[in-house]
């Protein structure tokens, strides 16, 4: 079990730790943005995540003997979400001193250019800013940003190994191929 959880958990958090560093020049040239970024980000982690799936379906086959219960399977999936959660936040934290260095203020200023356009009193903008910028202070400290970062990750991953579970407790559901 541990072997499929490092493997398939690996190899989901390096596709989605990657993506940081393959998108970073798309930000710089204006290809995207913060809207439809995040559209990007989200896709990317439900592909990477997609091998909870694939990893599941090989304890069940190759470990299992064509069986697996909706726990064990769930567990082998919030395993393998963990794994790539922290690989996925730990690219944010070399990402975020390297290639994305400005992001984070470029993002700020998209967010209160944001609130200008969709807040209606100076004194609520004046309010909605100051919160703004308490968070973007707790941002700067690494351990919340790491938090944060699984935080984005791990709720992806939650679906994505809820619906693995109860699909492939079915023993009949994607079978094991007979060997000749």
């Amino acid at each position: 079990m541990k072997k499929v959880i490092l493997v398939y958990g690996s190899i989901a958090g390096v596709i989605v730790g990657t993506m940081f560093f393959v998108t970073a020049p798309f930000y710089d040239n204006g290809t995207l943005n913060f809207d439809n970024g995040m559209w990007v980000g989200y896709t990317s982690m439900v592909i990477s995540l997609s091998l909870i799936f694939f990893g599941v379906k090989t304890y069940r086959d190759s470990y299992a003997s064509g069986v697996v219960s909706f726990g064990k399977a769930f567990k082998i999936g919030i395993l393998i979400t963990v794994v790539a959660s922290v690989i996925y936040a730990l690219s944010w934290e070399v990402a975020y001193h390297t290639v994305s260095k400005g992001f984070v203020q470029k993002m700020e200023e998209h967010y209160i250019q944001k609130l200008k356009e969709e807040t209606k009193g100076e004194a609520e903008l004046s309010l909605e800013i100051e919160k703004m910028e308490q968070y973007w202070i707790m941002y700067k400290n690494p351990v919340i940003r790491f938090g944060m970062s699984v935080l984005e990750i791990l709720p992806v991953g939650l679906v994505i190994s809820l619906i693995s579970a109860g699909l492939l407790r079915k023993r009949e559901f994607f079978p094991a191929s007979e060997k000749i």
